[in-house]
């Protein structure tokens, strides 16, 4: 070896010994108030205080059931900001039978489904929601967002396409990533974006899904399923619904999207929906054909595979629920028919509501800049008016909103009187 080479390896390890590098500091990289994030919330925080923004309401504790006035620490509210959109969770016939599961099972399932955690009441729930849904079979897990990350998981691998409405729920986005399949958004509601996307690029991928929400839950539109049946037919893909704010709601007897538009719900190939809103319960649900469903409750990790079902309690209540909207499907009515007050009302008083119909519970009343909405939502607090403001990165930038939760126990004089509040206070 020649003696320059030697000479530079000689140096090198002297110098490595004489010099080592730098230690990093993993005490820093471990402390979580060195996150972007922390920094952020920190900003907002001192931000509210400068302000006299009161802000606590993201977390706010409530005493009592959940109707359309909630007693809080800071007194008692008109509330806009609950999923009980059907007042089914006070209902006496959900609460007894919510008590007699319990009594029945006890308060837990016991294990994963597929080892031991089943009970006949879960089978039951699973075919009363296929039935009223109009599909063949579904299957019910603990989580919504876990069933839109588990499916989309499933169903999808790497030589497979998503294509989804750019206001999809993070759960779709979040199980698209986790899929590996290639992901391509197109702008809301625009169908013939779409159809371009589809032209493009369907003949590169094995299977394909068009993913939308029934109801959009920042928007309170809905979803065109005349044109994407078409659209899902001619290019050979399946069509998943969210239905987690649409069914209970949308329809003349709550059913969801296929029945607002009076179409055969089978032409949807996966619907998804929550148990948490219109059912009074927690849990998501899967509903479909029945290979698909049988191969998501043997195969699909985060649904019966690796997750526990859902509670007794959650189960009987869901079940209850559902029985109780068949039997009045005059809870929808009201509930569209108060929807459609406010938005009318509010369009009336020069509101900016976009493209919300009044065809389902969510109203939002956009502000433009996420301080100012902060600052109407805090003024309407003060008066008596829980409606939580959405920002900035949950909309676009500069569309902060309060979002309505419109339901079937809100009276109009309640909706009457929140609007001249909001008026009030948009003109200040």
């Amino acid at each position: 070896m020649p003696s320059d080479i030697l000479g530079s390896l000689r140096a090198l390890v002297c110098d490595s010994k004489t010099a080592p590098a730098p230690r990093v500091d993993y005490g820093r990289m471990t402390d979580f108030s060195t996150m972007p994030d922390w920094v952020s919330y920190q900003s907002m925080q001192n931000a509210f205080q400068r302000d006299k923004i009161f802000a606590d309401y993201y977390f706010l504790p409530r005493s009592g059931r959940m109707e359309a006035e909630i007693d809080t620490p800071q007194g008692r509210k008109l509330l806009f900001s609950g999923y009980n959109y059907l007042g089914l969770a006070n209902d006496p016939r959900v609460v007894e039978a919510t008590q007699r599961a319990v009594q029945i099972y006890g308060s837990h399932a016991g294990a994963a489904r597929m080892v031991g955690g089943e009970i006949d009441a879960h089978r039951e729930l699973e075919q009363e929601l296929a039935e009223f849904t109009g599909h063949e079979d579904a299957v019910v897990c603990v989580s919504g967002y876990g069933a839109n990350v588990s499916v989309l998981a499933y169903l999808l691998g790497k030589k497979d396409l998503l294509v989804h409405d750019n206001l999809m729920h993070n759960s779709g986005i979040a199980g698209g990533v986790q899929s590996g399949a290639r992901r391509m958004a197109f702008p809301h509601n625009d169908y013939d974006t779409l159809e371009r996307i589809l032209a493009e690029h369907r003949d590169h991928a094995d299977r394909v899904i068009i993913l939308v929400e029934g109801s959009y839950s920042m928007d309170g539109d809905i979803a065109d399923l005349p044109r994407l049946l078409e659209i899902k037919r001619r290019w050979g893909c399946w069509l998943m619904v969210d239905e987690a704010h649409s069914i209970g709601t949308l329809g003349e007897t709550g059913r969801g999207l296929a029945e607002h538009w009076s179409l055969p719900s089978s032409g949807i190939d996966i619907v998804m929906g929550t148990l948490s809103k219109s059912f009074s319960s927690c849990g998501g649900f899967i509903c479909g054909g029945k290979p698909m469903i049988a191969l998501l409750r043997t195969y699909a990790p985060g649904l019966l595979l690796y997750s526990t079902g859902i509670s007794p309690a959650n189960t009987a209540a869901a079940l209850a629920a559902l029985r109780v909207l068949k039997a009045e499907p005059e809870r929808v009515a009201r509930l569209q028919e108060n929807s459609r007050m406010f938005c009318v009302e509010a369009r009336d008083r020069g509101m900016d509501i976009g493209d919300a119909a009044g065809l389902a519970p969510i109203v939002p009343v956009i502000i433009g800049h996420d301080m100012k909405g902060l600052r109407v939502a805090s003024r309407l607090f003060e008066q008596g008016v829980l409606a939580h403001p959405i920002l900035y990165p949950v909309v676009p930038r500069d569309s902060s909103r309060i979002r309505f939760f419109i339901t079937a126990m809100h009276e109009p004089a309640q909706i009457h009187h929140t609007l001249d509040l909001l008026q009030k206070e948009l003109a200040d």
